[in-house]
């Protein structure tokens, strides 16, 4: 498992595109931002609350330093004491076994909240790490909790981002357990293309922060088999690839080999 810095991974699947398009930036690095001038708020916290509810919650967000490229959130089994919200950037989840295995859980976006895996065990289950230069607002789950108690809008809608967090996680499951290794990529690209979608970037053409091997280890996938199913998606026109940039050619096409297993 790949946990540091390199980030090569071409793999020989290089298709021209046409003109680059700018990378959007989706929340500065910006310290003195709110969570009511954030444009992520309807995604994360926020969204549930009142003007005043949610200047309460501002109160206890604490915006830190951004993240470097491989700067970890929190180790597993780190002692588990805030959630955080993706601001701006990407990371990805990984757990080491006990013979140092390592396997990559899980990949959080702009305006979704990282670290509930902490919560029943009171320490993280994951280590945590950015994917590239990143920004999160953190929440002191104490300060969360209390404060949740005073906003049911609140509470209700951490309990509704817990339930989709178990949903997902029983997605990845079914994913894991009865998808083929064609399925598995299709279904991973479509749910990236509706994370994106979510805070307003193409859908159909997006910059992959993870690499191959990170993709292959969450899909159970060797990079041989990643780069072949790959190959094969752009054969078929369904996909285009350079380096790390994704265009989806077909999204029809993608959801049939999904809904045909």
């Amino acid at each position: 498992m790949n946990t540091g810095n390199n980030s090569s991974d071409a793999e020989g699947m290089k298709i021209p595109l046409q003109a680059n398009p700018p990378v959007a930036k989706v929340c500065p690095h910006n310290v003195n931002i709110s969570c009511a001038s954030c444009r992520l708020n309807e995604l994360c916290l926020p969204i549930a609350l009142s003007k005043s509810e949610v200047h309460q919650l501002d109160e206890i967000v604490e915006r830190n330093r951004p993240y470097k490229k491989g700067d970890h959130l929190y180790r597993q089994s780190d002692e588990f004491k805030s959630v955080y919200a993706v601001r701006s950037g990407s990371f990805k989840s990984y757990v080491l076994s006990d013979n140092g295995q390592g396997r990559v859980t899980g990949f959080f976006l702009p305006g979704e909240i990282i670290g509930m895996d902490g919560i029943s065990s009171k320490k993280y289950a994951n280590s945590t790490s950015a994917l590239e230069h990143s920004s999160i607002c953190e929440i002191p789950f104490v300060q969360l909790e209390r404060l949740s108690h005073q906003l049911p809008n609140l509470q209700h809608h951490f309990f509704a981002i817990m339930g989709n967090e178990i949903a997902k996680d029983q997605q990845i499951h079914t994913l894991l357990s009865s998808y083929t290794a064609e399925e598995r990529t299709a279904s991973f690209l479509l749910g990236l293309s509706s994370r994106y979608a979510r805070v307003s970037l193409s859908p159909t053409r997006f910059l992959l922060p993870m690499t191959r091997s990170d993709i292959g280890e969450y899909l159970g996938l060797t990079v041989e088999t990643m780069s072949r199913i790959f190959t094969a998606l752009q054969r078929k026109g369904l996909i285009a690839v350079n380096n790390r940039e994704v265009e989806l050619l077909d999204i029809e096409a993608l959801r049939a080999i999904v809904t045909a297993s």
